[in-house]
């Protein structure tokens, strides 16, 4: 009866797991390095410039190859945030199977830091200095 409980506690983080890999398997099948595969970006069509997803399809699909280097060079925020983004559901899952509640309440400063950190990477990859943080620089 434990055992079935813990299961059905284990539903909500299985479903964002679930989620997370068809969305990654959608990109796997779909090789978004091939021209006309997905639609382009439009900050990046209408004017040049590259938002923080900019690469972020080709990272994952390399990331999901094993192509560590060249997710990285397509876009390391991707990067940093698909693993953080894994472990944390992950640790939800292994909580719930376990059957302990889990709750995790980031303090105020980390939603700002986060937006500030994107922030920065856009700025950065968009000039001269920061080249290297562009798709494929």
């Amino acid at each position: 009866m434990r055992q079935r409980q813990r299961l059905l506690d284990a539903g909500a983080p299985l479903a964002a797991v679930a989620l997370g890999g068809a969305a990654v398997g959608c990109v796997v099948v779909r090789d978004p390095t091939r021209a006309g595969s997905f639609p382009p970006c439009p900050l990046l069509t209408g004017w040049g410039v590259h938002c923080p997803g900019c690469g972020g399809l080709r990272a994952v699909h390399a990331l999901a190859h094993g192509e560590w280097s060249a997710a990285w060079h397509a876009n390391a925020l991707v990067v940093v945030g698909g693993v953080l983004v894994g472990l944390g559901l992950l640790a939800w899952l292994a909580a719930a199977l376990a059957g302990v509640s889990w709750r995790v309440t980031p303090p105020a400063w980390a939603g700002w830091t986060a937006l500030a950190g994107a922030t920065a990477f856009t700025l950065l990859r968009n000039v001269p200095p920061g080249a290297f943080l562009a798709p494929g620089g």
